[in-house]
C-alpha cells in the first residue's frame, strides 16, 4: 500500500490512499514553521484493524525525518500512539 502526498492547500498536507477514485485512508496535518501540527487520522471500515492507520503514521514520521521536522499531536490516533510507541520519541514536538 502506497500513501501518496498530496497539498490539500495553504499549509495543510496529507498522506493518502486512494483507491478508485475514493479516499480509503489518510493522515493529516498543518504544517507550522518546522512542526507538523497532527490533525486527523482516517481509516475505511473495510480497512480497518489492518494496521493501516499506524502505517500512515510512520510513513508521516519518515516525512518529518526526512525535513528535519517535528510532530505535534493533536489527533486522538496520534496521541495515543506516541504515548504508545517509543519509536516516535525523536519526531516529537
Amino acid at each position: 500500500m502506497e500513501f501518496e502526498l498530496k497539498e490539500l492547500g495553504g499549509d495543510a498536507y496529507a498522506f493518502r490512499y486512494e483507491q478508485d477514485g475514493q479516499t480509503k485512508a489518510e493522515i493529516t496535518w498543518t504544517l507550522l514553521g518546522d512542526v507538523m501540527v497532527m490533525d486527523h487520522t482516517y481509516v475505511s471500515e473495510d480497512l480497518r484493524g489492518g494496521g493501516v492507520a499506524k502505517k500512515l503514521l510512520d510513513r508521516a514520521a519518515e516525512y518529518a525525518r526526512e525535513k528535519q521536522y517535528k510532530m505535534e499531536a493533536v489527533c486522538s490516533y496520534v496521541v495515543s500512539a506516541f504515548n504508545r510507541y517509543e519509536e516516535y520519541n525523536d519526531v516529537k514536538a
